[in-house]
């Protein structure tokens, strides 16, 4: 029986490896560096190559992950856990000590605690610099190999943090805060502790020192389906999500300081209802029915006025299982507020209150740049009715066509039509292509036509329209607000024309929710409501481009994994 002899691991280059080795028969593109093991029979001279049965389990990983993965068993060998259990108390971030030390105040700085990602090192023999980032920003770190190990076990500094410390692991460094001779704050380490290993590189992001950004991690379509990296190597993308709840903040304080409720409707609807819009189905197994995502929370809030709640809002997730594009995500968030007692003409002095307030919270201005144009969203905007705005940007009165001359006159603005549009369609994909793009500033486009509006409630006195008004601003729609139909006789014949719109093909059209024209039918107040696209809302207010840049986790496209890949990598 021949004894081995294992030898240090070693890097073989395929070039270089004995013909008939296993690493030499691999395909040309297949043909990577490979770590292997050298083993010596102890009565013969001859070495003998193979390659180790772990990295064969490893064969789709990079060079470097392998490199980490040898990392990470040479801490467990020396008793270092990488991934220790025990709770590492933080005292300050980075941005507060960069904020708060004062020379002269130094010696308030002696006992401080951060944590966070190793994202650059140098070292320099026995002293090394390195960079931290933590949830806050960055910061420099110094360490010093005798101060760190002042007895004459030096491997907690020549071991652990100079050879098996890697760009994006997380470490928990004590010590005392200084100022470099070049001017920059730093912390002294005096303590350090390893909490947690990262087995993949972080993208090598370069900047220089003007702080311009070279090779940086820019791929839209991996940003979005890694964003737990895109927010490493790129922290300003957390500006982003910050704005963002600051926002959603400031209307939920706004919303309760004016007495409003906040409540939770159904998601899963036996019904779906509130908007124009496909849903998701699904089935629940043991009622043995047919349920749907919600495309809206409309008309359970409204049940809510009619309990007896003078003021309910929600911030929802609704889905809608239409198009994606840079305006369009399937699960998207918005809030939604119904007032009794109010109509769509208070409503829109509140909504212009409410956004104007969310601009100077965010940005201490009413002005916010958005891509080329500064939106200002001070008090009061500007109002047209729908067929006063299709009329000032097309020069065409619509107003008084029916249905088959509005067809045509679409086909001449080139806008597409087909044989399942009504009127209401017609004109809503006339103002649609023609007109709301080309309102940058917000805007209240008011009053529209009583067959777009099957829950709003018909104008006091223009026969033929509701009282409705949608706020545009950046070309898009970010509100929709109706005084709110409360007649459950006009609500149950609205109803059924939708019925008849559907029968027609529009997938679109609403259907026929026999308990909400019951609830009506009880009496309901009359009421204002309001839904904000919530994600819109956020584009303009954090210049963001797309919807996908608001949204943490955007719905994508399943992954296409690479050919010769296995599973996980």
């Amino acid at each position: 029986m021949l004894s081995f002899q294992v030898l240090p691991a070693q890097e073989i280059h395929p070039a270089s490896a004995p013909l008939g080795s296993a690493v030499s028969r691999q395909p040309k593109a297949e043909r990577l560096p490979h770590i292997v093991f050298m083993l010596r029979p102890k009565a013969r001279k001859e070495h003998v190559f193979l390659q180790s049965e772990f990295f064969l389990k490893m064969s789709h990983l990079s060079e470097q992950e392998i490199i980490r993965r040898q990392a990470l068993e040479a801490l467990q060998a020396s008793g270092v856990n990488p991934y220790p259990s025990e709770a590492f108390a933080v005292t300050h971030h980075s941005s507060d000590i960069k904020k708060g030390f004062e020379d002269e105040k130094a010696g308030e700085w002696t006992e401080v605690s951060l944590a966070g990602r190793l994202m650059s090192r140098r070292i320099m023999g026995k002293a090394s610099f390195a960079e931290i980032q933590d949830a806050k920003g960055r910061i420099q770190i110094y360490l010093n190999r005798d101060e760190l190990c002042p007895g004459d076990d030096k491997s907690r500094y020549n071991e652990v943090f100079k050879k098996h410390c890697d760009i994006g692991d997380f470490i928990g460094v004590k010590g005392f805060v200084f100022r470099t001779q070049v001017g920059e704050i730093s912390l002294h380490v005096q303590e350090f502790t390893f909490l947690s290993k990262s087995l993949r590189p972080l993208p090598v992001v370069k900047r220089d020192e003007e702080g311009h950004v070279y090779d940086g991690f820019t791929d839209p379509e991996q940003r979005y389906r890694m964003r737990y990296v895109d927010l490493v190597v790129n922290p300003e993308v957390k500006d982003i999500f910050i704005k963002r709840s600051q926002m959603v903040n400031t209307m939920r304080q706004f919303f309760n300081k004016e007495g409003f409720l906040e409540v939770e409707t159904p998601i899963l609807q036996p019904i779906y209802g509130g908007a124009a819009a496909r849903p998701f189905k699904t089935h629940h197994n043991t009622l043995d029915m047919t349920l749907y995502l919600r495309i809206a929370n409309e008309l359970y809030l409204k049940r809510l006025i009619v309990g007896g709640f003078d003021g309910v809002y929600e911030f929802s997730k609704d889905f809608r299982n239409e198009g994606m594009s840079r305006f369009h995500n399937p699960e998207f968030t918005q809030v939604e507020l119904y007032v009794a007692y109010k109509d769509y003409l208070w409503m829109m002095d509140m909504t212009e209150e409410l956004i104007e307030k969310i601009a100077l919270e965010l940005h201490g201005s009413t002005k916010v740049q958005v891509g080329d144009n500064t939106i200002d969203f001070a008090r009061p905007w500007k109002r047209f009715s729908m067929y006063e705005a299709i009329q000032a940007y097309t020069g065409i009165d619509i107003s008084e066509m029916d249905e088959a001359t509005m067809a045509a006159t679409a086909k001449k603005l080139g806008v597409e039509v087909d044989a399942t549009m009504g009127r209401a369609k017609l004109i809503d994909e006339i103002f649609g292509e023609c007109v709301e793009g080309k309102l940058i500033q917000p805007t209240f486009i008011t009053d529209y036509p009583v067959e777009m509006s099957p829950l709003a409630k018909k104008h006091r006195s223009k026969p033929g329209m509701v009282e409705r008004f949608e706020v545009i601003c950046n070309g898009k729609e970010i509100a929709n607000s109706f005084s709110e139909l409360n007649d459950p006789i006009d609500q149950r014949a609205r109803f059924e024309e939708q019925l008849e719109l559907g029968k027609r093909g529009d997938e679109e059209a609403m259907v026929l929710d026999e308990d909400f024209l019951r609830a009506l039918e009880y009496g309901m107040p009359p009421t204002a409501g309001i839904g904000i696209g919530i994600d819109r809302l956020s584009m303009i207010m954090t210049n963001s481009h797309s919807i996908q840049e608001v949204l943490l986790f955007p719905q994508m496209r399943p992954e296409k994994k690479a050919e010769g890949k296995t599973e996980g990598a």
